[in-house]
């Protein structure tokens, strides 16, 4: 067993290789490979079958990149954003099945509503199975609140804007750091009120907005105050009003790698919004204890698909899609940032130096 980070593997055996040169080299190979007792020249065991000298090693790549991602561990920074009340804060301790929102560790369930839009955030170092994952969890106080909402996006999309350029500025730096600490919002999600019926002007123009810039995921808050038939409704509803309005939420159709991913997220792209139940209390129901909302008609379970899409929208973001999340923040919108930075500043540079605009285009082309 590795002490370091708990995984339990075999470490590769490590033998001679004999070559044509005098000097002896190291080959690792996998425990497959290798026969228990070695006889011989090449290391057959009489009687057994030769090993695969057709093989290399390529393969032992994957284990090496394990180790190292184990050792650095991971990061993961979740924005929600929503009008009080909705259940943003349960839906996260529900998520990670831990206090990780900023009211359960700092106790501020009583705390006015600001006036305007504040932006907090709250870091943890979570461990499952020796898997070490840093999580932020960034909260949008105020937003939506006010009687005029307008321009309420706007500190949000800032505070986004300000971490691709806090990254930037390191990556930028001559004598940068072996790794950038990684304070990009990786993923937001939007909590849209169980209204049932459409999607208000707020909620447009802020998935309008902040799409371009950031994945959005967007969720039906309290998804058991709608019955089945208008959660359905409801749903199909959102979904015409994004493709209305043009807004890409994630998964983007455009950044399917392939075939099969293609047809992952189709199945993904029709279940948007989730409807979505959070509860961080536990209750016993037919001798299981498991997560949910009592009321006086029975248990709301919340990993229970037949109750709602909390499990879904887990899955979604832990459990299949969650690197993806990551790079796509990384190779799509950090990059867009970057790119217009750059040009930002090559422009300023050239109006400094008396450089025509136009020269300072086609040298870019």
């Amino acid at each position: 067993m590795d002490s370091h980070n708990g995984a339990h593997y075999k470490r590769p055996e490590v033998f001679p290789s004999y070559g044509g040169s005098s000097t002896m080299s190291e080959a690792v190979v996998p425990d497959a490979m290798v026969s228990p007792a070695m006889g011989g020249l090449y290391g057959e065991k009489v009687g057994a079958p030769a090993m695969d000298f057709s093989y290399v090693g390529i393969d032992a790549i994957l284990e090496q990149m394990r180790r190292k991602a184990m050792k650095q561990g991971f990061e993961l920074n979740i924005m929600v954003v929503g009008q009080s009340g909705l259940g943003k804060s349960t839906l996260m301790n529900t998520l990670f099945k831990s206090k990780v929102s900023r009211k359960s560790v700092l106790g501020t369930a009583q705390e006015k509503i600001p006036k305007t839009v504040e932006i907090k955030s709250i870091s943890h170092d979570i461990e499952e199975k020796g898997v070490r994952m840093k999580l932020t969890v960034i909260d949008t106080p105020g937003f939506g609140d006010q009687i005029n909402n307008e321009n309420c996006w706007q500190p949000i999309m800032k505070f986004i804007n300000d971490q691709y350029e806090v990254y930037l500025q390191e990556e930028i730096n001559i004598n940068r750091k072996k790794r950038i600490p990684d304070s990009r919002v990786h993923c937001c999600i939007y909590f849209i009120p169980p209204t049932g019926h459409c999607l208000r002007p707020l909620d447009v123009e802020f998935m309008q907005r902040l799409s371009k810039v950031v994945n959005i995921v967007p969720v039906i808050a309290k998804a058991d105050t709608l019955t089945l038939e208008e959660r359905d409704f409801f749903k199909k509803k959102i979904r015409e009003e994004l493709r209305a309005n043009g807004i890409d939420v994630y998964p983007q159709k455009e950044f399917d790698e392939d075939a099969e991913d293609r047809m992952i997220n189709e199945k993904i792209r029709e279940m948007i919004p989730f409807a979505v139940v959070g509860s961080d209390q536990e209750y016993q129901v037919n001798g299981r204890r498991l997560l949910g909302r009592k009321t006086k008609w029975g248990t709301i379970e919340v990993e229970n698909i037949a109750h709602c899409e909390f499990a879904y929208l887990r899955d979604l973001l832990i459990r299949t899609h969650m690197q993806n999340i990551k790079d796509i923040t990384s190779s799509i919108h950090y990059e867009m940032y970057r790119v217009r930075r750059l040009n930002e500043n090559n422009s300023m540079v050239a109006h400094a130096n008396g450089i025509p605009e136009h020269h300072l285009a086609a040298h870019e082309m």
